[in-house]
Order: C-alpha cells, then sequence, then structure tokens
C-alpha cells in the first residue's frame, strides 16, 4: 500500500489502491486549500518531491501542463502514486479537518503545532 507524507509537516497518510492524494488526505481527516476537487481548476498543485504518481483520468493540459509535470508539480485531486511519495504544500500547511480521525496533536510522530 502506498504512502503519501505531506511537507512541511510531517504527516503520513496512507493510500487505498488507486486512491488519489486529495481523497486519502480528505478521507483521514486533512485538508488544504483546494477547489473544485475534479482536475478542472488546478488549486490543489502541489510539489512532488519523492517518488511518481499517475494520472487514471485525464488532465487537461491548461490545467497542468508537460513542463510543470517535468518540474515536478503534481495535481493532487487527479494524482494516483503507485508507490511511497512525499508532496510540499504551496504557502501553506495542512489543517484537521476532522479530529476523531486525525491523531491528537504530538501523538504521532511527525506531527508538529502547523496543524490544526
Amino acid at each position: 500500500m502506498a504512502t503519501v507524507t505531506v511537507e512541511p509537516d510531517g504527516i503520513t497518510v496512507a493510500l487505498r489502491p488507486g486512491e488519489c492524494v486529495l481523497s486519502a488526505l480528505y478521507r483521514s481527516g486533512y485538508g488544504y486549500r483546494t477547489g473544485c476537487r475534479r482536475g478542472g481548476c488546478g488549486i490543489c498543485k502541489v510539489d512532488l518531491v519523492e517518488g511518481e504518481v499517475v494520472y487514471p483520468a485525464t488532465v487537461a493540459t491548461s490545467v497542468l501542463t508537460a513542463e510543470e509535470r517535468a518540474g515536478g508539480t503534481c495535481l493532487s485531486c487527479r494524482a494516483v502514486p503507485e508507490e511511497d511519495i512525499v508532496i510540499r504544500l504551496r504557502d501553506e500547511r495542512l489543517r484537521r479537518l476532522n479530529p476523531f480521525l486525525t491523531p491528537p496533536r504530538g501523538a504521532g510522530e511527525g506531527q508538529d503545532e502547523g496543524v490544526k
């Protein structure tokens, strides 16, 4: 099972087979700034630091260009990791959307005060 680790917070979440990055994070109680959640706006772009992703659903080149892909930009609402990956959020931090799904602050390795 692949995992996604989110920098700068160091939070690691397991992905289900075929699950996109954004869905896994939301399912686990975490979130960050997003838009349409279906690959049409590009607001959920993150930097792929380690690993590789595939895009089973078509992504418009107007949303994610070939140059962006080559440079490590990842569209998290469509990207499906086939291996463990590390992503970096752009100018923001993960938020705890559902405290019943996320461990309390300081309880998990990599938890820090930036996760709310």
